[in-house]
């Protein structure tokens, strides 16, 4: 007995050693950048502490010290639609059906609403409402089971309780019912479309699409328009006597039961949801994140949620230049550590460049800004009202790609432009290599012009979409879009395009290649929406290709790379800058994309409650991975979802199972494997 107990003493010294070394390593990793803040936020909820915000497309995200960091949570893939909390419980409407927490997010369980599109939540005494495009759905049992109410033939957008009474906002009125939705009856305000209702003292709110407020002091009977009255509003928080509105220009305050409104100190953007927690109130600003004030919105601040889509890159000097789509630039002066908001800060920055000591940035719908003193001010460049979808330079001229436009050139840092060919094209980008110029269109192929732009020639992909390009000598590499037919990938061409090669990184739509010396990074995403993806790396002219997803706690689809000051930088969709150390990411490049399926030993392996599973999908099929105990007993399926071509990890939390032997099996497309584990409590 002696000799186990000292040989498991052993095993756990060594398993807290190694976590300590990784965690003394882990710029040997992927880190998210700070400092980005933004992200498409739809919902809110409070429970004590913690403020969860529902993503549009990331899933939900927890904050415990009012928004000055962000955790996001194990339901981490979905698009969050709504959020509620009832009886210590979180609830996450999303498009797959309705999700429950009871950990604060660490573990979510589906429940028995699946595929309603539920928009909103209410509680009543013990009973959970659910507002969905097929009416009103109850549960008494935290939404294990679920009934149709009274109201099912609507639209609910939003429910709130009044008393015993329960109101439903829909996009023919406001519904009531005095039952528990066995009936409803349609109130006075029959004729609007009714995104959000909210209760103060004996009044009752209605934000209207188009026509503003409406108050009622009557449950609904009569209904008056408030002086807010000719915007878009979405959302209500109250407290006390306040009356918070979220509207398509910032949030407005009422004291006065709607009587007046005095527009907050949030005033140039748009939001879409509004929560509280005590005296604070959190605002969703559209891309440009959550905002919180803590004194009635005189004042708001900007908190910590890098939830940004980053999709270009510039250096200058020790300076890195970010742009976001909606945010702006952002600068960094401390390789990515922090980043600052430049004062071009309202803006989708397709495109940057350096010419001397000038930063161009080419903008949607807003043509080319200049900044020369590192983005301390930004002044128009021309091309004014035009998508300006790639900037490159060359000598003292800089190139321009539109969006519809051709290709524009400046030769005077951006004071005047001529044309440059490729008239009435979608040019997606531009590289240059010498006196080559490379450029790419949407859907009309690859070009090649050795004259400035006088003359161009096809080179290839007539009629395939183009999602990334880049040249290193005379290799030119271009990264298409996935198909059915396996054509997707990166492709090679030696000899200025006569002929093209598909590379070993194939079945993947590729949305962002960059070249560093001899090393090619590809940014993958795995299905032809472009939702999840994989960093690769080839040091053979894409001969073969490895994983380097080292790191990331999700597969992001990557927007745009740059290496600056030995290290990579990646941009992503949502998930905002990562950096790494290039010199370390060079190392253990013998891992290759998989030819077949695989299943990997879980780690930490003897584990204390909780260790990680990774796998790898060579088809698009479902995966399902089942634990057992050491009797053969399935005790837990923890994975059975269809998942694309790619590398995946999944968490297995032993906490109520017994110490043990437990194996773990991966089946998947005529795929099986298991592997055994040691669980020591």
């Amino acid at each position: 007995m002696k000799k186990i107990y000292f040989k498991l003493l052993f095993i756990i010294s060594s398993i807290l050693i190694l976590n300590s070394a990784l965690i003394q390593n882990c710029h040997c990793q992927w880190v998210q950048c700070e400092g980005i803040y933004g992200g498409y936020v739809n919902s809110f909820a409070v429970l004590g502490n913690n403020v969860f915000a529902g993503m549009s497309n990331n899933g939900v995200y927890l904050s415990s010290n009012n928004g000055a960091s962000w955790t996001q949570t194990t339901l981490n893939n979905q698009s969050i639609i709504s959020l509620a909390e009832s009886r210590n419980n979180i609830f996450a409407a999303t498009n797959n059906g309705i999700y429950i927490t009871s950990d604060n997010g660490t573990t979510w369980t589906l429940t028995g609403l699946s595929y309603k599109g539920v928009d909103c939540f209410e509680t009543i005494g013990n009973i959970l409402f659910a507002g969905s495009g097929q009416g009103v759905w109850s549960s008494t049992n935290n939404g294990t089971n679920w009934i149709q109410t009274g109201l099912n033939d609507k639209w609910v957008m939003s429910l709130e309780a009044f008393g015993n009474n329960l109101l439903a906002g829909t996009e023919t009125g406001i519904y009531i019912s005095t039952n528990n939705g066995a009936v409803w009856s349609q109130t006075g305000l029959n004729n609007e479309w009714v995104k959000s209702v909210a209760v103060s003292g004996n009044n009752i709110f209605a934000a209207t699409y188009n026509n503003g407020v409406y108050v009622s002091a009557d449950t609904g009977k009569n209904w008056t328009q408030t002086t807010l009255n000719e915007l878009l509003v979405r959302s209500f928080a109250t407290i006390d006597n306040n009356i918070f509105a979220g509207t398509s220009n910032g949030v407005y305050l009422s004291t006065n039961n709607g009587m007046s409104w005095n527009q907050t100190a949030l005033n140039d953007c748009s939001v879409s949801t509004i929560g509280m927690q005590g005296n604070n109130v959190f605002a969703a600003a559209g891309s440009f994140g959550i905002y919180l004030s803590a004194n009635n919105g005189m004042s708001w601040t900007q908190t910590a949620l890098n939830n940004q889509r980053i999709i270009s890159f510039a250096a200058h000097g020790n300076i890195i230049y970010a742009g976001t789509e909606g945010a702006g630039i952002y600068l960094s002066n401390n390789n990515g550590v922090t980043w600052t908001q430049t004062t071009l800060d309202n803006r989708i920055v397709y495109s940057l460049a350096v010419l001397g000591n000038n930063i161009f940035a080419g903008t949607w719908e807003n043509g080319v800004y200049i900044s020369s003193d590192n983005g301390a001010s930004w002044t128009r460049a021309g091309l004014n009202y035009t998508d300006v979808s790639s900037l490159a330079v060359s000598g003292s001229s800089i190139f321009a790609g539109t969006d519809g436009g051709g290709i524009y050139l400046s030769t005077n840092n951006g004071t005047n432009w001529i044309k440059a060919g490729l008239d009435n094209n979608y040019i997606r980008h531009i590289v240059i290599s010498g006196n080559n110029i490379y450029a790419s269109t949407t859907s009309q192929g690859v070009y090649y012009s050795i004259n400035n732009g006088i003359s161009w020639t096809l080179i290839g992909f007539n009629n395939r979409e183009i999602l990334s390009l880049a040249v290193n000598g005379n290799n030119v590499f271009v990264g298409t879009i996935n198909s059915p037919d396996g054509t997707g990938g990166v492709y090679l061409s030696t000899n200025n395009g006569m002929r093209w090669t598909q590379t070993a990184l194939n079945n993947q739509s590729v949305t962002a290649i960059y070249i560093s010396g001899n090393n090619i990074f590809a940014g993958g995403a795995k299905n032809y929406n472009y939702f999840s993806g994989n960093v690769f790396l080839s040091t053979n002219n894409g001969a073969s290709w490895s994983y380097k997803n080292q790191g990331f706690n999700t597969n992001p689809t990557t927007s745009a790379f740059l290496v600056s000051n030995d290290f990579i930088f990646a941009g992503t969709a949502g998930y905002s800058v990562w950096r790494r150390g290039l010199s370390e990411i060079m190392q253990n490049n013998s891992t290759e994309l998989l030819s077949s399926f695989s299943l990997s030993q879980n780690y930490p392996n003897p584990f204390n409650s909780m260790t990680k599973i990774k796998w790898s999908m060579l088809n698009t099929g479902n995966a399902k991975i089942t634990i057992y105990d050491i009797s053969g007993r399935e005790i837990q399926t923890i994975v059975n979802e269809t998942l694309n071509p790619g590398s995946y990890e999944a968490t297995f939390d032993g906490t109520r199972f017994a110490s043990g032997v437990y194996f773990y099996r991966l089946t998947a497309e005529g795929f099986g494997e298991t592997k055994k584990m040691l669980l020591i409590r």
